[in-house]
């Protein structure tokens, strides 16, 4: 067979114009704060996300991104399919995903989660029980994570990739999950304020798998939540009592690992 050239790409000058040689970019996405700039690219019948980044952290973030995905896969996770070297850094192939993020900050743009427009709100009027199964869907593959003696670092809503007609959650842009646990040696992690745990924020501190725990705990709080004010709690007492465990704190008083976390909020929710 001849050599894909996506998933048989090497070294590249220019990402954008051999996108363009070798397919049809049907989205763009340049304004990323993260410092990437990705694209949809069609190639025939088949549909790719290629991220690229020739920034210094931004290109060490994707090459993070690599030994993640080798080191954990789940069907919630969007698999990373081929990396190769462009001028200055490097670039990542997905297979494309139908769906919106539920957050998508951009260098100009900040906010709107609150928008009755915006994904995350419209994921907030859904009927309960998919809102559940959504979020089972993001604790299993943080399962997996789990398993993989990873943890999870900068993960958001904006992470979480939905697709409302088939009522589908993946996750993705996972480049910053790192292998634990490890003291902080820097002012803080990156990530968004809303969903970090205190220690994220102390150098110095033990970032473990309570720390992921936390982070999963402010998802489930956020995610089954009517507003962004956190005062529209659609889940049970007895699920919000099991937040309230995960976000406490002290690391010590949380559940000791993911697998803890999902049991207690399995049985909640079936009992209720």
């Amino acid at each position: 067979m001849p050599p894909h050239p996506l998933l048989d790409a090497g070294f590249i000058d220019a990402l954008e114009p051999y996108l363009e040689e070798v397919g049809t970019v049907f989205h763009a996405f340049r304004e990323q704060d993260s410092g990437c700039v990705s694209f949809g690219v069609a190639v025939g019948s088949e549909r790719w996300f290629v991220k690229g980044a020739t920034e210094s952290e931004a290109a060490v973030s994707l090459r993070r991104a690599v030994k993640i995905h080798a080191a954990v896969q789940h069907s919630v996770i969007v698999p990373l399919q081929h990396a190769f070297d462009i001028a200055g850094g490097l670039a990542l192939v997905y297979p494309w995903v139908d769906g919106v993020v539920l957050y998508h900050p951009t260098l100009s743009r900040h906010g709107g989660r609150a928008a009755p427009d915006s994904p995350m709100a419209r994921f907030r009027r859904l009927p309960l029980p998919v809102v559940l199964q959504a979020l089972d869907k993001i604790l299993d593959a943080h399962l997996a994570v789990e398993r993989a003696g990873l943890l999870a670092v900068d993960f958001y809503d904006g992470c979480m990739l939905y697709d409302f007609d088939a009522h589908s959650m993946v996750l993705c842009d996972l480049d910053e999950y790192r292998p634990g646990p490890f003291l902080l040696d820097a002012e803080r992690l990156p990530g968004s304020r809303r969903f970090m745990a205190p220690e994220e924020f102390v150098k110095g501190s033990t970032i473990d798998v309570r720390t992921t725990v936390f982070v999963l705990g402010r998802a489930l709080r956020l995610l089954l939540d009517a507003g962004d004010e956190e005062q529209g709690w659609r889940g049970s007492p007895s699920q919000l009592a099991v937040v309230g465990r995960a976000t406490t704190r002290d690391p010590a008083h949380r559940y000791a690992s993911v697998d803890a976390l999902m049991q207690a909020w399995h049985a909640v929710s079936a009992a209720d």
